[in-house]
């Protein structure tokens, strides 16, 4: 099956049967999202893989009690950096230079343009940005979930300040984006699983400059 065939078959699953995904598919899922490719290489943001069912408990009235959250075997959190600080800016180059064998001090010149441009911008603007990246990665897991035929539920519907504070991700340095929750659709009870997927025609969705 080809990367569209997986996008016609999948959809924004409403009911899940709260069968087990396999972990290895969940992994593939991860590493794709890993690989996403990012400004500058920074990868701004992390994955919370959550499948503890009391946790995912809390986290339903959190998502204004959407079923999936329970129903769904796994829940990725997508958490951008609240910020970007020099020294964030130096782990992951110095990093890079380790990993591609190259001196020490290889990217400062670059480091050092980005840093000046992140220095005159607020936290706002910085977690603005790294929000736009975790997206980046959050569509490759949709699309990785497909080719894997795991069902998945792309969700902004949640209180991000109080995710946060169950997740005591501000002492990470993060903030909640978006959740994708993985499982398996339950034919009987979904009333999406059989309509058909609705997109724009392309002649009104793609603007042509020949």
């Amino acid at each position: 099956m080809g990367l569209l065939q997986d996008l016609q078959w999948r959809y924004a699953t409403k009911k899940m049967n709260g069968k087990v995904v396999a972990q290895e598919k969940v992994d593939y899922i991860i590493e794709a999202t890993r690989l996403a490719p990012t400004s500058s290489g920074l990868q701004p943001f992390k994955v919370i893989q959550i499948t503890d069912p009391e946790l995912k408990a809390k986290i339903q009235p959190i998502a204004f009690g959407q079923s999936q959250i329970v129903d769904a075997s796994h829940l990725l959190v997508f958490a951008a950096n609240e910020e970007y600080t020099e020294e964030y800016l130096n782990k992951v180059f110095a990093y890079s230079e380790r990993e591609r064998d190259l001196p020490e001090g290889y990217s400062n010149d670059y480091k050092n343009m980005l840093w000046s441009t992140y220095a005159k911008q607020t936290p706002e603007q910085h977690f603005h940005h790294a929000a736009k990246q975790a997206y980046i990665g959050f569509g490759l897991a949709i699309a990785a979930a497909a080719e894997q035929r795991v069902d998945a539920t792309p969700m902004e519907g949640f209180n991000s300040q109080e995710l946060d504070e169950l997740l005591g991700l501000s002492k990470l340095g993060l903030k909640s984006v978006t959740i994708l929750t993985l499982g398996y659709r339950d034919e009987s009870s979904d009333w999406l699983v059989n309509m058909k997927k609705v997109r724009l025609p392309m002649d009104e969705f793609l603007i042509n400059y020949n």
